[in-house]
């Protein structure tokens, strides 16, 4: 056996020299054995070259891994130091100083580079192996340039699954290893931290092939990437490398810019700059598996069932409501409510107005106890709730004879609902149910590009390998087919269910309605809120498409498609704030066209806001201008009741009116609840438009989401303030639906302000925010965020539609208007 091991290495010796005998042959070179773990210095010149082998032999089953480490004290770039390493499969060559550039064409100088070589691993068959490797030294420079050469033998090449290795990089010396998928793994998680956040570094996880590409200018080249300040995290997963193990490649990049520093002002400019160590970091890898298909299955099934069990729910309750309404047919309605006290089942609703126009006024006068639903010209009225494709606004009566009046009904100092729901009922409803229809033709032409442009965002993430690209929370983002954040997307599946089952209850709610409509109850025709239910179908759509675009907002998320995931939020806080206000005043809420015309100004403001938003002081100027103006055009409105005319004039009618009403004789306001409401919403959005015009918030959507649903709050604590000191009730289902949807707002803002990625940063700075995920292994913060705000607008859409419950039995002109 020894005897063997001597031919061998006999064998081994002479095949050496006779490599370096091949290379002495060249022109002024001259061979040398070397050995590994030894420094050698020399000298070299136009004249002279030096060529050191290296001779080892690999073993199957063993990974070899050499690195060179060079260095010459020349600065001279006319003359650099040329080095060239030969292997059997590949070529590898550099210069010292070895340059690199930056930003402004500035250049950084190394005079000390450290390279790991592409590593052999021979294969069964071939048994054992000999390698040489030849590292040739050579300088075109008329005088003499000192050398050092160091060539080691690296034992911690490969990285074991869930062991930490620590080591040290800089732009001269970027550092790779091997990792090898174990058997039972199929998807791993490389992570990686550092103390410091700076240098700036990149992290690539690239095939294995050579050569490697781990220098600054071509690390992006080839793999997946990621830049670095404090913490990198890449989900690798076996299918995508056939040979199941792949390098683990960590370049120190020269400067910080890419990672959210600045150039020092005093390395401006195109002159040289010789770093050496400066830029020296401290990594820690470690690669742990990823979850596995199980996981998935259990996340899928969380997620619908958790839902579902809303469904389930809603048939209990509508169950123990038939048997309720069941149980008061038999034992008798109980009389309505007329405000007195007084038993009024059969009380007259007829016109209180001269021409007698009758939706929801009451007659006082008469005690007979027909109705008169419609004007005489108009004959008898459509107790159905009919809503005929041919049928247009002008085929009906709009109550040409009160146009007379209307200025005097609504300025009365006291209106009660009655003085406001006088039109047709069809027309009405017709007009709310132009909401509807209008929503889902948005939702159609919004969502279809919107889906195109995320696919084609994910094409690129995965052909490029470019991971900079897309804000995710890399320490919970579990891939599934071409998407890489599986998980966010799925967490958005309650608002699609939620939003469907919404719209189901609202559905039941009609279609109980239009029965009584038919057999002309009484206190469906005449007592309670006018029942409109086109707002609340558009409310359950947009819950619908808040989902969907939330989840192509999540495919990859970054600040130039972040409108996706805001654009439906703006039209959910506007719809329900008129629906709010269509409650108490259904003949003069807004249209539909109105109202989707301003959320596409809304909306195109925000696109600006994104655009320009960041530092431009001139679009805050405009935008604050717009946005006290627009306050204040919309308080007169309301205050008003839509009879402040809003045109050429205006500014001349506002002048008379603070004249007389403020300097000729100060007197209180006709209508002081609105005026209280008014003042306060003013105030807040002003102080909006000033703190957006002082600190100009780099997250423009967020600020104007954040404008929408403080005025949503603002009219819904007066709403249900004004509602109780009305001497009005909370029934049972919607104080448990405030409740719990306050509850499931606090709970959702808590886990929404995690921040657990910014794309107002760098894609570096943001990584430093991810954590790992916090539900079933599957769903971080931000998931949860999703599934308790879908939760919490279902609620908050529950709250408005059956907050008034308590007024079915009051008659309407006993109902105020505020």
């Amino acid at each position: 056996m020894s005897g063997a091991a001597g031919v061998s290495g006999g064998a081994l010796l002479a095949a050496l020299f006779c490599a370096a005998a091949a290379a002495a042959a060249a022109p002024g070179g001259r061979a040398a054995p070397a050995a590994f773990g030894r420094l050698y210095r020399g000298a070299v010149n136009v004249s002279t070259e030096r060529v050191y082998a290296f001779a080892y032999r690999s073993r199957p089953g063993q990974v070899d891994a050499v690195r060179v480490s060079v260095n010459s004290s020349s600065e001279n770039l006319q003359y650099p130091v040329l080095f060239v390493v030969r292997q059997q499969k590949s070529v590898l060559s550099w210069q010292v100083p070895l340059i690199f550039r930056g930003l402004y064409q500035t250049t950084y100088n190394y005079q000390e580079v450290s390279r790991t070589l592409c590593p052999s691993e021979p294969t069964p068959e071939e048994g054992r192996s000999d390698q040489i490797i030849f590292v040739d030294i050579a300088s075109m420079a008329p005088f003499h340039i000192a050398y050092e050469l160091l060539v080691t033998r690296l034992n911690n090449f490969q990285l074991e699954t869930g062991k930490a290795f620590n080591f040290t990089a800089s732009p001269s010396q970027p550092q790779y290893f091997l990792y090898k998928f174990p058997q039972d793994v199929d998807s791993v998680i490389v992570e990686v931290v550092s103390d410091v956040v700076y240098p700036c570094s990149v992290v690539s996880i690239q095939d294995i092939v050579c050569p490697v590409y781990d220098l600054d200018h071509n690390v992006e080249f080839n793999g997946i990437y990621q830049s670095m300040t404090k913490q990198a995290a890449i989900t690798v997963q076996k299918k995508d490398f056939p040979g199941e193990q792949f390098f683990a490649v960590f370049v120190i990049k020269p400067e910080d810019y890419a990672c959210g520093g600045s150039v020092p002002s005093s390395l401006r400019g195109k002159f040289n700059r010789t770093w050496n160590l400066q830029r020296t970091k401290n990594l820690q890898v470690t690669v742990v598996p990823s979850i596995k298909k199980s996981v998935y299955v259990q996340a899928m099934f969380f997620s619908f069932l958790s839902f579902l069990s809303f469904y389930l729910g809603s048939v209990v309750v509508a169950f123990i409501h038939y048997i309720r309404v069941r149980q008061k047919a038999s034992a008798g309605r109980c009389s309505p409510d007329d405000g007195s006290g007084m038993v009024t089942s059969s009380h007259p609703i007829t016109a209180s107005t001269p021409e007698g126009n009758s939706y929801g006024a009451v007659d006082e006068s008469s005690s007979s106890s027909g109705r008169q639903l419609s004007s005489p010209e108009q004959g008898p009225r459509a107790g159905s709730d009919t809503d005929s494709s041919v049928e247009e606004e002008s085929d009906f009566d709009t109550m040409p004879e009160i146009e007379s009046d209307k200025n005097v009904i609504r300025t009365k100092v006291f209106l009660y609902l009655s003085d406001l729901s006088r039109k047709d009922r069809r027309i009405v409803s017709k007009k709310y149910k132009i909401y509807f229809w209008n929503i889902v033709t948005i939702a159609v032409f919004y969502a279809l590009p919107v889906i195109q442009l995320v696919i084609t965002y994910q094409t690129v993430v995965n052909v490029t390998g470019n991971q900079d690209i897309c804000y995710y929370n890399f320490l919970c983002a579990h891939p599934l087919g071409v998407l890489s954040a599986f998980n966010n997307i799925l967490s958005n599946v309650g608002h699609m269910l939620l939003g469907f089952l919404f719209l189901l209850i609202v559905l039941r709610r009609d279609i109980l309605h239009r029965r009584a409509m038919e057999m002309k109850d009484v206190y469906t025709l005449d007592y309670g809120i006018p029942k409109h239910f086109g707002l609340f179908y558009a409310m359950g759509i947009a819950l619908m498409m808040e989902g969907v675009l939330s989840a192509c907002y999540h495919v990859c998320p970054n600040y130039s498609n972040f409108q996706f995931d805001t654009s439906f939020m703006y039209m959910i806080a506007g719809l329900c704030m008129l629906k709010l206000y269509q409650t108490r005043h259904p003949d003069i809420n807004a249209s539909a066209y109105s109202a989707y015309a301003s959320f596409a100004v809304v909306i195109c403001l925000a696109v600006l806001g994104v655009v320009f938003g960041k530092n431009d002081m001139w679009f805050w100027d405009i935008f604050s201008m717009i946005h006290i103006l627009a306050s204040l055009a919309l308080s007169t409105q309301i205050y008003y009741m839509g009879r402040f005319k809003i045109d050429l004039g205006v500014f001349r009618r506002a002048v008379m009116v603070l004249y007389t009403d403020c300097i000729r004789q100060c007197s209180q306001p006709m209508y002081m609840d609105r005026m209280v409401l008014l003042v306060v919403g003013n105030l807040v959005n002003w102080s909006f438009a000033i703190f957006g015009l002082v600190y100009r918030p780099r997250d423009f959507a967020s600020y104007i989401l954040g404008i929408f649903i403080c005025n949503l709050l603002l009219y819904l604590a007066f709403y249900i303030i004004m509602k109780l000191r009305s001497s009005e009730k909370l029934l049972p289902i919607p104080l448990f639906c405030i409740v719990a949807t306050a509850v499931m707002w606090v709970a959702a803002l808590y886990f929404f302000f995690q921040n657990l990625s910014s794309w107002e940063e760098t894609p570096a700075e943001s990584r430093e925010k991810n954590r790992p995920c916090i539900l079933l292994g599957f769903f971080d913060d931000h998931d949860v965020w999703h599934f308790l705000s879908a939760t919490a607008l279902f609620f908050s859409f529950l709250v408005l539609l059956t907050l008034d419950d308590d007024l079915d039995t009051v008659r309407r002109d006993k109902i105020p208007v505020f």
